[in-house]
């Protein structure tokens, strides 16, 4: 892997890291980082394996401080240098030139981009009205589809004249403004909606539909799998393997690792946007063992299932605290302020229940205890199907 050393990054690590740094032993590591970066006998910065080394040190030095901004600045500093984030969205992010502003030439980029992609368009789907008069919408945005498909390879041979070729750092010019389109991060003022929506970025469109449909569809699976009264644990897990939308949008992926702990071995892994994980546990849905709630003194409270899950999950909890600066170390995960999910059984296990004061009974339950919260099934799943619908593009 090629590591990254370049204007930006020393910006960023002078201009923003160091003036934010308030620890002392922070601000020795991010001084190590620029010892190493002008250490060489030219005047080429140094990068290497041995930047990102000092670079994570200098993020531990900031987690033992607890200053957890530099942790997030130094991290996105690691993830430019291993190109996992792009420059034009770095020097955006961070304002690293000058007068502070944003490039307007990257949006007058943009926007000439798209004004091109546009008029090539309006031509093509003219040409294919023309030649399909009796296309109806669905035709007419496949026909899009598989042309943007068939642009992934795209060719130069030597023996035909016009040969195209991308001239050296015109790759991330093009996967940047792809990971634009595709984000939805290009907004469009224009009191006109109906109007704009078809000529805004039908790409777009398309890549988000196409996204929402394969949720939906995912959904749907899990829901059958939830709802199946011979579904285990392991199925429960397989059906939800790379879904973490479902759990909402503070989560920004799974971990890799599931064995963090000695001898525990969590279900899901989520990662939060501030670093820190978040355990989910799964339990059986409708082949649950036992009652989900039961009832005492003219009320509806969690059974012994829910009070088995909670002391699982706060034990899980209890270890990642105990070995939270080796977890640390080797995975890169914060856990001393991990939370987790605990996902248990189903409505439909008590049909003489409303379902409202199931929900009541683990509301209240919640609201009691600290860093773990207790869902059924189908609460989780109709919050999701919520947030899709909300989302929906057209």
């Amino acid at each position: 892997m090629t590591v990254r050393s370049d204007m930006a990054l020393e910006w960023h690590l002078r201009d923003v890291v160091a003036k934010e740094a308030v620890d002392e032993t922070v601000k020795a590591a991010v001084d190590a980082v620029f010892e190493h970066l002008h250490g060489g006998r030219s005047s080429k910065r140094r990068g290497g394996r041995e930047l990102v080394r000092l670079l994570e040190e200098a993020r531990g030095a900031a987690v033992a401080a607890g200053e957890w901004q530099i942790v997030r600045l130094v991290q996105d500093t690691i993830e430019y240098a291993e190109g996992r984030i792009l420059r034009y969205d770095f020097e955006d992010r961070y304002r690293l030139f000058g007068d502070g502003r944003r490039r307007e030439r990257n949006a007058g980029f943009i926007g000439r981009t798209m004004k091109a992609m546009h008029q090539w368009l309006v031509e093509s789907g003219r040409e294919f009205l023309v030649e399909h008069p009796e296309a109806g919408i669905e035709e007419f945005l496949e026909h899009f589809r598989s042309q943007g498909e068939d642009a992934l390879f795209v060719q130069a041979p030597v023996d035909r004249p016009g040969r195209y070729v991308l001239p050296r750092g015109q790759a991330e010019i093009g996967l940047w403004l792809e990971r634009i389109i595709r984000s939805g991060r290009v907004d469009v003022e224009d009191p006109a909606a109906e109007a704009r929506k078809i000529m805004t970025s039908p790409e777009a469109l398309l890549v988000r539909v196409a996204q929402l449909e394969r949720r939906a569809a995912g959904l749907k699976a899990l829901r059958a799998v939830v709802e199946d009264p011979c579904a285990e644990e392991s199925d429960l897990q397989q059906a939800m393997a790379g879904q973490h939308w479902i759990f909402g949008g503070r989560f920004v992926g799974e971990a890799v690792h599931r064995r963090l702990v000695p001898g525990d071995e969590v279900d899901i892994p989520l990662i939060r946007g501030d670093g820190a994980l978040h355990v989910v546990e799964l339990k059986r849905s409708m082949s649950l063992a036992g009652p989900l709630v039961k009832r005492y003194r003219n009320a509806w409270v969690p059974a012994g299932a829910v009070h088995d899950a909670f002391g699982q999950v706060a034990n899980y909890l209890t270890g990642l605290d105990e070995h939270r600066h080796r977890i640390r170390q080797e995975f890169g995960i914060e856990t001393r302020r991990a939370g987790a999910l605990v996902l248990v059984g189903h409505p439909a296990l008590h049909p003489e229940v409303p379902e409202e004061e199931i929900n009541e009974a683990l509301r209240t339950f919640n609201s009691h205890i600290t860093r773990v919260e207790v869902l059924t099934y189908k609460e989780l799943l109709d919050n999701a199907e919520r947030s899709l619908a909300g989302e929906n593009p057209v």
